[in-house]
């Protein structure tokens, strides 16, 4: 497997669901969304360049260089379809992946993904970087997900653990200075999302802090859009057992027939 790159393998399933984590997570965030799929189902769920046990990747931070090192480990493991999830910056790493081997994405489930416009909660997001005790991470989370939501301490708990090692909290801080620059995030451009022929879903809580529900709005037609009412950008928390039945369901769908471009005659 790819070094330093760390993926938490589980399942024997034909189908490879790969798991993408948002900014500041980690693979175990996705342990509630696993258990509600079929027991069967294989799963991957990686630690992001930059991130827990991919701590030390070589240059981790930008989504581009997590999306090159994801699709390098599956070739390695020898992988050439797998259903893609990701969330919030996982969402973007999705995204480009997609965009740079789209025959090697069977289906693209995007939770509150990052990329789709420009707005984003650069305070909040620097405030989570930071986040150094439970509590702290606790109080980041609660200002992330819908109103009453509590998310659950097993997250907390490993979060804290993962920021307790040395250089990580360093790394977060960079990554989240270099991604929220102005209050800004870069934008993957609309019409090269629209070349995606693989069943998109995008996943939008009302309630989100941290990147607003209404980056869906203009989306490609062939998009599935599915707004969750009240919830916030800690879906995988907030929602599992409804992210897990919104997985199975893309992974159902079927392709859309691709486009032929037909060329003018001379005259």
């Amino acid at each position: 497997m790819t070094a330093s790159l760390f993926a938490a393998e589980q399942g024997v399933g034909s189908k490879a669901i790969v798991l993408l984590h948002g900014y500041g997570g980690c693979h175990d965030v996705w342990r509630e969304v696993i258990s509600s799929l079929a027991p069967s189902t294989h799963t991957l769920a990686y630690d992001l360049p930059g991130h827990g046990l991919s701590l030390d990747f070589p240059a981790a931070g930008p989504a581009k260089v997590a999306a090159r090192a994801v699709l390098a480990d599956l070739s390695e493991r020898r992988l050439k379809r797998v259903h893609l999830v990701g969330h919030s910056m996982g969402g973007a790493v999705a995204a480009l992946m997609a965009l740079a081997a789209p025959e090697r994405i069977a289906s693209l489930t995007l939770l509150a993904p990052g990329g789709l416009g420009p707005e984003i909660n650069g305070p909040l997001l620097r405030r989570y970087a930071g986040a150094a005790d439970r509590s702290e991470i606790r109080a980041c989370l609660v200002a992330m997900s819908g109103p009453g939501t509590r998310p659950f301490d097993r997250t907390v708990d490993a979060l804290w653990e993962m920021r307790r090692r040395p250089g990580q909290l360093e790394k977060l801080v960079e990554i989240a200075v270099a991604m929220t620059m102005d209050d800004r995030q870069g934008v993957i451009p609309h019409d090269r999302l629209d070349s995606l022929n693989m069943p998109v879903m995008v996943v939008w809580g009302t309630d989100d802090a941290v990147l607003p529900f209404t980056q869906a709005d203009d989306l490609p037609a062939h998009f599935h859009v599915h707004h969750v009412l009240e919830a916030g950008h800690m879906l995988t928390e907030e929602a599992p057992e409804l992210v897990a039945e919104i997985i199975r369901r893309n992974t159902r769908r079927r392709a859309r027939p691709h486009r032929q471009k037909f060329a003018a005659a001379a005259s």
